[in-house]
């Protein structure tokens, strides 16, 4: 008889356990993240603004999912991530630097996803591992303010010389993510002779890319070394009196990169959004706010990536001397 009333017990017992198991499984079912259904992407983007607004919107009416932006410098998103590393906001960046974008990807914080066209990018403009995509580029070049220089075609070296002297303004590499990488690019290959040489001259950095722009629409400098080029189509567009060329020595293409992060909070939306940044209606929009369009079968409205002479990017070196190159320029104008 004990043996029995033990063997019940025990078949109780086994019961109470199962029981209890099935409990536990059914409460980390409902402990899914509520979020990953909603119809929300939020994304990081830099300037332009209008573009940013426009590839927002289109992705809302095509998709009906709503975009959540932040918009900022490359200098400003990174700081953002940075400070939401433990509590991911963001579930796709964007960047105006490629190198900051490796370094992302160095840190092993995105995630892997070829959006669709990704067939038709530019050579080069997708990294192996398809965690960065180069949904735009855009190039540094010289831009000149028309009413001190009717015309102006020197080249980077050239412009150390005496008659330039005090008409030089450069943005911060420092906080333009364009001008760092075209630095370190120009660096890797020509060394530091033609920059020490305009920084002598009295180069000044007056800021960010949108100050050191507003520097030459004003004359209070005639000539922008290193100015990114759809800011002087966008303003000579509206009657600024500007212009821009690309020196003869080659400056740097730099792709702008389109990343998941690989803890985003909608990860099947930041997918979506992916590919629509590869569609014709968003290239159309990259197009018409004067970047160079990363689909290799869509046409800019400035200079065409094929006439820009261009120094070929070793991003492995560039990245190793980019932020030591950016501080040591601003060291050598503040002299």
């Amino acid at each position: 008889m004990m043996d029995w009333k033990k063997t019940a017990m025990l078949l109780c017992s086994a019961c109470l356990c199962l029981s209890l198991t099935a409990c536990g499984t059914q409460t980390e079912k409902k402990a899914a993240p509520a979020s990953s259904g909603e119809k929300k992407v939020t994304v990081y983007m830099p300037s332009p603004a209008g573009l940013s607004k426009k590839l927002a919107q289109g992705f809302e009416k095509k998709t009906g999912i709503k975009v959540e932006t932040f918009q900022g410098t490359t200098g400003e998103i990174l700081a953002r991530l940075e400070t939401e590393k433990n509590n991911p906001t963001a579930d796709v960046v964007i960047l105006a630097s490629w190198s900051d974008g490796l370094n992302l990807k160095k840190q092993g914080g995105l995630l892997s996803y070829a959006p669709q066209n990704s067939d038709k990018l530019v050579k080069g403009w997708q990294d192996p591992d398809h965690q960065l995509t180069g949904y735009s580029a855009s190039a540094v070049g010289v831009i000149y303010n028309t009413r001190q220089y009717p015309k102006l075609d020197a080249d980077w070296a050239e412009l150390g010389d005496a008659a330039y002297k005090d008409k030089l303004a450069i943005p911060d590499p420092e906080k333009s993510g364009a001008c760092k990488d075209f630095l370190a690019g120009y660096v890797n290959k020509y060394g530091w002779s033609a920059l020490e040489a305009m920084a002598k001259n009295g180069m000044k950095v007056p800021g960010a890319n949108k100050a050191a722009l507003e520097a030459v629409t004003t004359g209070e400098v005639g000539i922008l070394v290193a100015g990114v080029d759809y800011n002087a189509y966008t303003a000579k567009k509206k009657g600024e009196p500007l212009d821009i060329y690309y020196p003869k020595s080659g400056t740097i293409v730099n792709p702008r990169p389109a990343m998941i992060l690989a803890k985003a909070p909608h990860g099947e939306n930041a997918k979506k959004f992916m590919d629509y940044l590869l569609s014709d209606e968003a290239q159309k929009l990259v197009a018409d706010a004067y970047l160079l369009p990363g689909r290799s079968d869509v046409k800019a409205k400035g200079t065409q990536l094929a006439d820009i002479p261009q120094i070929t990017p070793e991003w492995d070196k560039m990245m190793a001397l980019a932020f030591k190159a950016a501080a040591r320029l601003n060291e050598l104008c503040r002299r």
